[in-house]
């Protein structure tokens, strides 16, 4: 599975970095800016792309819907400060996989690969033809 992480704070984020590189089967690539991912989902195909809740170029939520509205299948995680309510409302229509917290974690990594796993199952099952 391949993965973007896209922040400027590398160091806040190791830790879930770490969950998800210990994780058999997970490449990890980095971006610091919303242009940087939205040039790396040019030319990759990602599973998840995690996203901070500000960027050098852009606020994440822009991010998100940007990368969305090019490919409405892709797996997007934004890290939010914002109540649960208030980051549904914001995010409402886009279908995100998960709401962050603004420093994610080794147990967010876990839970973040199960979900994808459970996903691609799912899509493997959609695509495969009716008995």
């Amino acid at each position: 599975m391949l993965f973007l992480m896209v922040t400027s704070r590398q160091n806040e984020w190791s830790n879930l970095a770490r969950g998800l590189e210990t994780a058999a089967g997970v490449e990890l690539l980095w971006a610091e800016s919303g242009t940087a991912a939205l040039q790396a989902a040019q030319t990759n195909s990602f599973d998840l792309i995690l996203i901070d809740e500000v960027l050098e170029d852009m606020p994440g939520l822009d991010l998100a819907k940007n990368l969305i509205q090019s490919d409405p299948m892709l797996n997007c995680a934004l890290a939010s400060a914002l109540s649960t309510e208030a980051f549904h409302e914001a995010s409402e229509g886009l279908g995100l996989l998960a709401q962050l917290p603004l420093d994610p974690g080794e147990p967010q990594a876990h839970a973040l690969i199960q979900q994808v796993i459970a996903i691609k199952k799912l899509m493997q099952g959609a695509e495969s033809p009716s008995t």
